[in-house]
């Protein structure tokens, strides 16, 4: 059986500089996706040419649009850099730009070319779950992510809150804190 080897990690994308290189559909989409999940990212983009959605959307956040080609001077400062566009030869070069410079690259529909996936993502409060299929089906991704936003409950936030303020009054070493949380949240995941 195939393993999913893939690192889950929640980045603070306001701390980091994105750029999305590409302007179409699938920029549009990528820029959406990432300003749902991190609505004050620093992100650039890069492109000839912008959708009237994606003008929209950057109005919404920290998004710079920058009308022009690739380059590779766009890459300066950047901690992460997803490309979206139609041109082969455009995503390659964006791609071994990156890997000369150690940064994160996620070329879209092309994953022997990326460094990361966008998985599928469920946002309740507090609560983030991420849901990887290991690049394989996005459409499976999106299942899971439509399952789990059904059966985590709404008030997981105020639970959370909750169980944060409750360990602030344990006593004891941070061992005998994780056992007595253990202990309570127990009842979280009975079998239905």
């Amino acid at each position: 059986m195939e393993r999913n080897n893939l690192y889950p990690i929640f980045l603070k994308a306001n701390h980091l500089n994105i750029l999305i290189v590409g302007g179409g559909y699938v920029a549009e989409e990528k820029l959406a996706f990432l300003l749902k999940s991190s609505p004050d990212a620093t992100v650039t983009m890069v492109s000839p040419m912008y959708r009237e959605g994606t003008l929209a959307l950057a109005k919404q956040g920290e998004v710079r649009l920058i009308d022009d080609a690739y380059k590779k001077k766009y890459l300066k400062g950047k901690h992460i850099v997803v490309v979206t566009t139609n041109d082969p030869e455009v995503n390659i070069k964006v791609h071994k730009h990156c890997r000369k410079r150690s940064i994160l690259v996620n070329v879209a529909d092309n994953p022997p070319l990326c460094d990361f996936y966008m998985g599928g993502i469920v946002t309740k409060g507090n609560v983030k779950v991420a849901i990887s299929t290991n690049g394989k089906s996005p459409t499976t991704a999106k299942r899971l992510r439509q399952f789990f936003e059904d059966v985590i409950p709404e008030n997981i936030d105020e639970l959370v809150k909750n169980l944060n303020e409750y360990r602030k009054t344990i006593q004891g070493d941070f061992e005998e804190k994780v056992e007595t949380l253990n202990e309570f949240t127990k009842g979280l995941i009975k079998k239905r």
